[in-house]
């Protein structure tokens, strides 16, 4: 499969199945980060969610994917190994131990750690990583003995032009989408009670 077409599906998992879920996590005063896990042999959906702090802060949108993921039928789960992971955002460092501790060997991403903070204003992701394990933006191992992440938008720069082009055509409306969910999340966060908000 091109690299294209693997953008052109994770793009339609974000808009058809994470996304819905996110307006109605974010209606009801969650983060707007989401994830999804599909099957690699065909890149079929196993499962997509949203964040869910106001049930439990730790319940980002990865890790409440992960958790969701495990409460499925161990018959109808497909090994990790098998799987890609999808997050709309760049995983914090919760996120990224999740990921970990599951055994996915990949995960890709569409929004950075940068783009949280700054087009989002949830700062709390390079907060962590700066305080607690010192490190800069981007300053952790994206390709380790576990797992290999993938920006989205990089892999979308190293397409040819055509190809970029119309997909980047995409990107823009999926960014639009978010500053619109931003906006909703930022306008109502102050009632909620979630410790990083």
């Amino acid at each position: 499969m091109s690299s294209a077409a693997l953008i052109d599906r994770l793009f339609d998992v974000i808009e058809r199945d994470i996304v819905p879920k996110t307006q109605e996590g974010v209606a009801k005063g969650n983060k707007l980060f989401g994830a999804a896990i599909l099957r690699k042999s065909d890149l079929s959906l196993v499962l997509a969610e949203t964040n869910n702090e106001i049930e439990n802060p730790l319940w980002h949108g990865e890790v409440h994917c992960l958790k969701c993921f495990y409460e499925m039928p161990k018959a109808d789960r497909p090994d990790t190994r098998d799987c890609i992971f999808l997050a709309t955002h760049e995983p914090c460092s919760l996120c990224l131990s999740a990921i970990t501790w599951s055994g996915f060997d990949n995960f890709y991403y569409l929004f950075s750690h940068e783009d949280s903070r700054d087009s989002f204003a949830i700062p709390h992701d390079l907060k962590i990583l700066k305080e607690v394990f010192t490190l800069e933006p981007g300053g952790y191992n994206a390709q380790n003995a576990y797992w290999k992440s993938y920006s989205l938008r990089g892999l979308l720069r190293d397409l040819p032009q055509a190809e970029r082009q119309r997909l980047e055509t995409r990107l823009t409306a999926i960014s639009a989408t978010y500053d619109d969910l931003s906006s909703h999340y930022q306008d109502g966060k102050a009632d909620d009670d979630i410790p990083l908000n």
